[in-house]
Order: structure tokens, then C-alpha cells, then sequence
């Protein structure tokens, strides 16, 4: 009876070991720089992208972005919910774009997929000295 308490209890602690990890690093969004350039015939402007990967379920908080900013946004793959500014909830899917225009409100970013990862690329035409693409909003 005794070995059985112990496989049972050595179950137990690798499910909650495993399980942690996973609820505690859940992002809802995982932002990676992809690239960053001065454009030379517009001084002052600065050419960025970043990809943006979207775990199943996976959310961005509501923010707004950097005043300067026009944003190209193209869905690379997955569904992608959008609300930007006053404008209704749309949903991309992957080949699909949209832009947003300077100190837009984003508030809703979010995978339309409860089941599937998502993934997008944001393209940002900013000032140069502009410090962050995006602030939450509060």
C-alpha cells in the first residue's frame, strides 16, 4: 500500500511541477523585435517592425501608441481580433492587413483562437526619438 501512496504523491507533485510553470509564464503576448532603420530621405523618421505571437487565448492589455506612429499591421498566421479607436471589433486572418493611424487607441488585440496560436507583423513609421511604440492605457 505504502509504494502506492508514494507513485501517487510523485504524480501529484510532477502535474502541479509541470503546470506552474506553464500558468505563471502564460503571456498574453510575446513581442519581438524584428527591425529598426532611419529612413534617409525622410529626416527624423524611423522605420520599425516587430512580430507579435499570440499564445491560444492570448491578449494584448489595452494601449495606445506612440503619437508619431502610423502602423502597417499584417497577420502572418492565425485570426487576430482588432479594435482601434472608435472603429468596430474586426478579425484578420493571416494574409490579411490593416493600418492605424498616429496616437491611435488599440483596444482590443487579441487571438481570435482559444485553440490555436496567432502571429502578427506590426510595421511602425515613428519619429526617431519617439521611446515606446505603446503605453497601456489605465
Amino acid at each position: 500500500m505504502k509504494p502506492l501512496i508514494i507513485l501517487g504523491a510523485a504524480c501529484a507533485a510532477i502535474a502541479i511541477a509541470t503546470a506552474m510553470p506553464a500558468a505563471a509564464h502564460d503571456p498574453g503576448e510575446a513581442v519581438t523585435p524584428h527591425f529598426e532603420e532611419a529612413i534617409p530621405n525622410i529626416p527624423g523618421k524611423t522605420l520599425k517592425a516587430v512580430i507579435v505571437d499570440y499564445p491560444p487565448g492570448g491578449a494584448s492589455v489595452p494601449h495606445r501608441h506612440a503619437d508619431s506612429s502610423f502602423i502597417f499591421a499584417h497577420v502572418l498566421s492565425g485570426e487576430i481580433e482588432s479594435k482601434v479607436n472608435d472603429g468596430p471589433t474586426q478579425t484578420y486572418r493571416a494574409g490579411e492587413s490593416w493600418y492605424e493611424p498616429p496616437a491611435s487607441k488599440h483596444l482590443v488585440s487579441r487571438n481570435a483562437s482559444k485553440t490555436e496560436p496567432a502571429r502578427l507583423l506590426a510595421v511602425f513609421v515613428l519619429d526617431s526619438d519617439e521611446a515606446a511604440l505603446t503605453t497601456p492605457i489605465k
